[in-house]
């Protein structure tokens, strides 16, 4: 292979960053959501920080309380390049309903005890 005068290999006339034939970065497309949808999804994983993970076409929504396997109807409050945030609407709300009959429960017998 052939150096130009600095030591380089010719390539065809692109820069070192010119990527021409590669596809475009995920967070140049349109978003499958946008803030104000209310949606379905499923939670396929949970983050190291505690959120569930879902994804729409690919696009990963964090909502915050939700747990793996939980199937929910979120609003979308915040759109980011590479992902939205969600909050919950309705579902996965067996595991948080009986969290709370269980200290009612508890404080109830604490408070017939004293």
């Amino acid at each position: 292979m052939e150096g130009d005068e600095f030591g380089r290999r010719d390539r065809g006339g692109r820069g070192r960053f010119d990527r021409g034939d590669r596809m475009k970065p995920n967070y140049f497309m349109p978003k499958p959501i946008k803030v104000g949808d209310v949606i379905e999804v499923t939670i396929e994983a949970t983050a190291s920080k505690g959120d569930g993970i879902a994804k729409k076409d690919g696009f990963v929504i964090f909502v915050k309380g939700a747990k793996q396997g939980d199937k929910v109807t979120i609003k979308i409050t915040d759109v980011k390049a590479r992902f939205g945030i969600g909050e919950l609407v309705s579902g996965g709300a067996a595991p948080s309903s009986e969290s709370p009959e269980s200290p009612e429960e508890g404080s109830d017998s604490n408070s017939e005890e004293a």
